[in-house]
């Protein structure tokens, strides 16, 4: 039976505009961004095959266009409107932190890096700029590596700063298959990032590390 069949306090769409997004299940959010599903299967069972099959929304964003058209029914077009749903998001995050002090803005920054690092299947290091009122000037990925590593030279982050006159940065990276406690050698490489900028009277005010919707502050934590 499709969606249209149903009884319209059913249909996603109608749930949604009444009760808001967060009242819906993923499959439902999936159908309302599919609009239409397959032969044999309406956009809500659509959805819940798209979540059987890649296992969670951040398998999902992180799928490439072969990955994604192994689902019946997706191809090129969806995936392309996925990729563009992802990065409106990420860009009206980024456009919420800089409206004023990244210092009086955590929930936003940690939004923000959340959306930035939804579904890397690799370890990317950022790195936010910022100016004397700790106001975001340009936020950068400024290093990739692979799942669980990443080579990080604190010469192209002081350079990278001082291009941007940045007053402070804060770092960020993730853990793609782990957890988002900091390991040892993250604490090392914190510690020389630190010493490095201080040569040049640049601040970290902090390093994050994101792990799906998990965010560790190193300033929260007193790691810095």
């Amino acid at each position: 039976m499709a969606i249209m069949d149903w009884p319209q306090e059913k249909r996603p769409r109608e749930r949604l505009i009444r009760e808001g997004a967060q009242a819906l299940s993923e499959a439902e959010l999936l159908a309302i961004f599919l609009r239409t599903g397959v032969h044999g299967k309406d956009a809500v069972q659509l959805g819940h095959e798209m979540m059987h099959h890649f296992g969670s929304l951040q398998k999902l964003f992180a799928a490439s266009l072969n990955e994604f058209a192994e689902v019946k029914g997706l191809g090129p077009a969806k995936y392309t409107q996925l990729q563009a749903v992802m990065e409106l998001a990420r860009r009206a995050m980024l456009e919420e932190v800089t409206t004023g002090s990244m210092l009086n803005s955590p929930r936003a920054v940690k939004e923000y890096l959340r959306t930035t690092f939804a579904g890397k299947p690799f370890e990317s290091f950022h790195v936010l700029f910022l100016d004397v009122k700790n106001r975001l000037i340009d936020a950068k990925e400024m290093f990739r590596g692979t799942l669980t590593h990443t080579a990080v030279y604190p010469r192209e982050v002081i350079k990278e700063a001082l291009a941007r006159n940045a007053a402070s940065v804060m770092l960020a990276h993730n853990h793609p298959s782990g957890t988002p406690e900091p390991s040892e050698s993250d604490m090392l490489l914190t510690r020389a990032l630190m010493q490095a900028l201080a040569l040049v009277d640049i601040r970290i005010l902090d390093h994050f590390v994101v792990a799906g919707h998990q965010v560790h502050s190193f300033a929260e934590h007193g790691q810095l």
